[in-house]
C-alpha cells in the first residue's frame, strides 16, 4: 500500500530537495505524485441501450459518449439488484446484498461497521463528499458511512414508502452543489497543497415519473424517459467540463455507472425492481484510469467490481470480505483470454416477496446464459435472444439444473457465516433476511419460500398485471387522484384479496378523501395481515383521532412508536392528542420524545414552548421557541409565541421584534 505525505516544499527549493535524495523512492512526494482524485457519477434508472455509445440512436448523449471515447466502456455490465438503495450499497461495499442485508428500499440500514469505498479512501487521507438526488439514498439508510460531506437534505418529516420515490432533487440542483464543493477544494489548493478527494454525484432524473425540463420535454415529448437521460447527460457534461477547467480530469480516476435499468414495458414491467431481466440488470459502466488506453471491454462485469477496481488503480489493498474483483486486467487486455475462468454474476429481487408475498427471484448469468430461479424456472441465451423472450428451461433441463446448482453455491459462498462447506441446497440467503422472513410468517421449503401453511408462493410472472395495477394506483394516489387509485386497487384486489399493500394503499386513499370510517377498516385489515406494520398502526391512530376516539388514537400512536422508535411524527402527534385530552405532563413527555428522536424537528420545539408558556415556565419556553425559529426562520407561530415569552420575561424590545417577524411571515 502506497503512503504519501503532502507537498510542502515551494518550487524555488524543489530542485535542491530532489538533489538531496540519491534514491528517488526516498524523496517526499510532490503535488504531481499525490494520489489521483476519484470521481463517481451514478445515474439512476439508466438503461445501457439508451445511450448512443451503447448503440441507441433516439437520444442525444454527447457528453457521456465523449467520456466513453476517452475511457473503457464495459459492454456487459450488470447490477446485482435493480433497486436504487441496495444497488448503490453494492457499489459502495463491493459486495452482494446477502453480505450486507440490503435487499430492498425499505426496512434497511447499512451496518455502521460496514467497510465502504468512502471509509477506505478516507482512511488513506482522502476528503470524501457525496451529493445525492433522492430520498431513497438518505443518510438514515447508512450510505453516508465514511463521507465527510453527505448532502441529502430532503424536505420530509416522515418516510412513507408509498411516496418515497417522489422526494427527489433535480439533477442540475445536485450538480450545482457538487460543483460548488469542487470550487471550495480549488480554494484550498490555492492556499496550499490539498488532499486528494473522492466525490460521488448521484443523478435521479431518468427515474419515473419522467418529467424532463425544457428544452428536453419538447424535444423528447414522445419518449420522455429519453428526455430525462438527455438532461442527465447535460449535467454529466457540466461535471466533466469543470474537472477539465480545474486540471483534474486527466489525472483522475473517474467511474460512470447506472444503478439499474428500466423495464419500459418489456415482460410487462413498466419500471423496475419486480423482475430481473436484462432490461433492468444491464447497465452502462464506463471507467477512466490514467495510463490505461480507452477501449470497449467485452468481459462481464458487476457493479460490485467498482470498489476493488478503484482501489487497485490507487495501489491500495482491497478490504477483506469484498466479493467483487478488479477489472483493470480486463481493461489492459485487448481481448479476453480463452483460458479466462467463467464469471458467475448474481442478481436478485425480493420486492415481490417482501411487499406482496409472492416468490422472490434470483438469477445467475455467465457468458450469455441467464438462469432465473422462480417457481417456473427460466433459462435464456442472451446472445441469440437479447430480449429474453424464449425460455429454454424445458428444452435444456441439464443446463438449467447446472446453473441452479451454481446459483445456490454462489449464494452459500457469498453469505457471511455460510462457509464453503455449507450445503448449497439448504442455504437460502443471509441470516438477516431469513430472520425478517420468519417474522413475516414465511417457511423455507426445498430452496424456496412458502406461506405459513407450506403452500408455494405465486410466481411473479403470474402477478405482473396486479403489480402494475398497484403501481399505477400508487402513482394516482401520490398525485391526488384518489378515486382513480381506489378503482385500480379494487380491480387488483379481485386477484389478491389478502394483499397487505393493497389494503394499506386503499386505507391511505380513504384517509386522504376524509372517509375515515373506510380508512379505519382498511388500516385494521392491514394490521391483521401484519400486526407489526408500524405505518398502518400510525395512520390508524391519526384516523381514530379524526373520528373523536381519542383513547383508541392515543393507544395506536403509542403502539406505533413502540413498533418504530424512529417515528418522531408519531411522538409529536401523540403529544398533540394528549394535550387536547388535557394530559399536559404526558404531552410534554411526548414532545420531548419527538425531539430526542429528531433534534431538528422545529414543530416539536414550538409545541413544547407553547406548553411551557401555559405552565409559566418562561425561561424553558423561550429556549424551546428560540430553537424552533433557529431551525425554521419562517415559522410565524413560533415567532409569535417567542414574542409572548419575551413579553412575559419583561424583554419588550425582543418581544416586539418577534411579533413583527411573525406578521412578516
Amino acid at each position: 500500500m502506497r503512503h504519501f505525505c503532502e507537498w510542502t516544499i515551494c518550487l524555488l527549493t524543489l530542485g535542491l530537495a530532489v538533489a538531496l535524495f540519491a534514491n528517488p523512492d526516498d524523496a517526499p512526494q510532490t503535488l504531481q505524485t499525490r494520489q489521483p482524485d476519484v470521481i463517481l457519477l451514478t445515474i439512476d434508472t439508466l438503461r445501457a441501450d439508451h445511450l448512443r455509445c451503447y448503440g441507441d440512436r433516439k437520444v442525444e448523449t454527447p457528453n457521456l459518449d465523449a467520456f466513453a471515447a476517452s475511457a473503457d466502456r464495459f459492454a456487459h455490465a450488470y447490477t446485482p439488484v435493480p433497486i436504487t438503495l441496495p444497488a448503490h450499497t453494492a457499489i459502495m461495499t463491493g459486495t452482494y446484498p446477502m453480505a450486507t442485508g440490503m435487499h430492498d428500499f425499505s426496512g434497511n440500514k447499512l451496518s455502521p461497521d460496514a467497510i465502504t469505498l468512502a471509509r477506505t479512501l478516507g482512511a488513506q487521507g482522502y476528503k470524501t463528499a457525496a451529493f445525492v438526488s433522492a430520498a431513497v439514498l438518505d443518510s438514515r439508510f447508512g450510505l453516508d458511512a465514511g463521507f465527510d460531506t453527505y448532502y441529502d437534505h430532503f424536505d420530509f418529516s416522515r418516510l412513507d414508502e408509498s411516496s418515497l420515490d417522489l422526494i427527489e432533487r433535480r439533477g442540475d440542483q445536485t450538480m450545482d452543489l457538487a460543483l460548488k464543493w469542487l470550487r471550495e477544494q480549488s480554494g484550498v489548493a490555492a492556499a496550499g497543497p490539498r488532499k486528494p478527494f473522492f466525490l460521488w454525484v448521484h443523478l435521479y432524473d431518468p427515474h419515473y415519473p419522467y418529467a424532463p425540463p425544457e428544452p428536453y420535454a419538447t424535444r423528447y415529448r414522445d419518449h420522455l424517459y429519453d428526455g430525462e437521460i438527455a438532461f442527465a447527460d447535460a449535467q454529466a457534461g457540466r461535471l466533466f467540463a469543470d474537472l477539465k477547467d480545474r486540471g483534474i480530469f486527466d489525472g483522475a480516476v473517474i467511474v460512470v455507472a447506472a444503478d439499474h435499468g428500466e423495464g419500459l414495458g418489456e415482460h410487462g414491467e413498466k419500471n423496475h425492481g419486480f423482475f430481473i431481466y436484462n432490461s433492468t440488470l444491464h447497465v452502462p459502466l464506463i471507467v477512466k484510469i490514467p495510463g490505461i488506453a480507452p477501449r470497449v471491454v467485452q468481459s462481464e462485469a458487476s457493479l460490485i467490481d467498482i470498489l476493488p477496481t478503484v482501489l487497485d488503480a490507487l495501489k491500495m489493498a482491497v478490504p477483506p470480505g469484498v466479493q467483487g474483483r478488479s477489472l483493470i486486467a480486463d481493461m489492459q487486455a485487448r481481448k479476453i483470454a480463452s483460458s479466462e475462468p467463467r464469471r458467475d454474476l448474481y442478481a436478485e429481487t425480493y420486492l415481490p416477496l417482501l411487499h406482496f408475498r409472492w416468490s422472490n427471484l434470483r438469477a445467475i448469468q455467465e457468458q450469455g446464459l441467464a438462469y432465473i430461479d422462480a417457481p417456473r424456472p427460466e433459462l435464456y441465451d442472451t446472445r441469440t435472444d437479447p430480449g429474453e423472450l424464449r425460455n429454454l428451461a424445458a428444452q435444456r433441463p441439464a443446463v438449467a439444473h447446472e446453473l441452479r446448482a451454481k446459483l445456490l453455491s454462489l449464494i452459500a459462498k457469498d453469505t457471511p457465516g455460510a462457509g464453503s462447506g455449507a450445503g448449497a441446497q439448504q442455504v437460502l440467503t443471509d441470516p438477516i433476511m431469513l430472520e425478517r422472513l420468519r417474522s413475516l410468517g414465511y417457511v423455507a421449503i426445498g430452496g424456496s419460500y412458502a406461506d405459513p401453511q407450506g403452500k408455494p408462493l405465486p410466481d411473479p410472472k403470474d402477478r405482473v398485471q396486479v403489480y402494475e395495477l398497484f403501481s399505477e394506483a400508487m402513482s394516482d394516489g401520490q398525485h391526488g387522484r384518489y378515486r382513480e387509485s381506489l378503482q385500480k386497487l379494487d380491480d387488483a384486489e379481485k386477484t389478491e384479496p389478502r394483499s397487505l399493500p393493497i389494503h394499506y394503499l386503499m386505507a391511505l386513499d380513504y384517509y386522504r378523501l376524509k372517509d375515515f370510517a373506510h380508512a379505519a377498516a382498511r388500516f385494521k385489515s392491514a394490521i391483521e395481515l401484519d400486526p407489526k406494520f408500524a405505518l398502518a398502526t400510525y395512520y390508524l391512530g391519526l384516523t381514530q383521532a379524526q373520528t373523536g376516539d381519542s383513547e383508541a388514537a392515543a393507544a395506536s400512536l403509542q403502539h406505533a412508536l413502540e413498533l418504530d422508535p424512529t417515528n418522531f411524527a408519531a411522538a409529536f402527534d401523540l403529544g398533540a392528542l394528549l394535550l387536547k385530552m388535557k394530559r399536559v405532563d404526558d404531552a410534554v413527555s411526548a414532545f420531548q420524545k419527538a425531539i430526542e428522536i429528531n433534534p431538528d424537528f422545529a414543530n416539536a420545539y414550538e409545541a413544547l414552548g407553547e406548553v411551557y408558556l401555559y405552565q409559566k415556565r418562561l425561561d424553558d419556553a423561550a429556549h424551546a421557541l428560540e430553537r424552533a425559529v433557529q431551525l425554521q426562520p419562517g415559522f410565524a407561530k413560533a415567532h409569535y409565541n417567542l414574542g409572548r415569552a419575551y413579553q412575559a420575561l419583561g424583554k419588550n424590545d425582543d418581544a416586539q421584534r418577534e411579533f413583527e417577524r411573525a406578521r412578516q411571515r
